[in-house]
């Protein structure tokens, strides 16, 4: 890719806690890539149109309200509806992991536990962005 990675690091729903949100995008950012902090409490219709507007590369939703199944999907039809297919959706928070198989049916291409390692983080979103935008690194 020929600019730095562009990702949207979101807080979507009811949930305020927002600190692991804030070390992730804080530890991509010294990674090299640009991120777009949302703030708490979007939509996933806010969390999409940043990521349009900013013709982000990534989206990683941070949730820890248990709304997962509710906004990951609905985050990713809206990605569809507007071409952003191309786009790489994660996430991380409290999410069981009985979950994840259901999420990565809906697009979540990768879930991140607590007490994923920041290095893991990072080197999967620089590897899997370019895989998801059919670039050669």
């Amino acid at each position: 890719m020929k600019r730095p990675i562009r990702v949207v690091v979101a807080k979507a729903g009811l949930d305020g806690h927002d600190r692991g949100a804030k070390v992730v995008a804080r530890a991509l950012r010294d990674a090299g890539m640009e991120v777009i902090y949302t703030g708490v409490h979007q939509t996933p219709e806010q969390v999409v149109e940043t990521a349009l507007q900013e013709d982000a590369d990534a989206i990683g939703v941070s949730l820890l309200s248990g709304a997962h199944n509710y906004i990951f999907p609905r985050i990713n039809e809206l990605m569809k509806e507007k071409g952003l297919d191309d786009v790489l959706l994660f996430g991380g928070g409290i999410i069981p992991e009985a979950d994840w198989p259901g999420l990565r049916k809906v697009g979540v291409e990768r879930v991140f536990p607590p007490g994923a390692s920041l290095e893991e983080i990072t080197t999967y979103v620089r590897a899997a962005v370019p895989k998801k935008r059919g670039v050669e690194v």
